[in-house]
């Protein structure tokens, strides 16, 4: 075993570790909005992960899903807090 395959075996420990920890938060948050951020922290950890796969396996087949769950996660995000302002403001257009 080599080291990048050692340190990106550890990288995937950790970054459990850190879904375990976000999960968490997602199911203990006390408001949306602490629930909206967890989720947000979500996607960047299963990003990380992917990418650290696809290092660890040096197969890039993985990358198309990876750019399809970055963009979901924005898209996701981004509604959400622009109908949670809307709620805050009052209403408007």
């Amino acid at each position: 075993m080599s080291l990048a395959s050692v340190l990106l075996t550890v990288a995937l420990a950790i970054l459990g570790l850190s879904l375990l920890l976000v999960l968490g938060r997602f199911v203990l948050g006390p408001s949306a909005l602490d629930r909206l951020v967890a989720l947000d922290a979500l996607v960047a950890v299963i990003m990380c992960g992917l990418m650290a796969q696809v290092a660890l396996s040096r197969d890039s087949a993985i990358v198309p899903t990876i750019v399809a769950v970055s963009l979901v996660g924005f898209l996701g995000s981004s509604t959400v807090a622009r109908f949670v302002g809307r709620k805050r403001s009052g209403g408007g257009s």
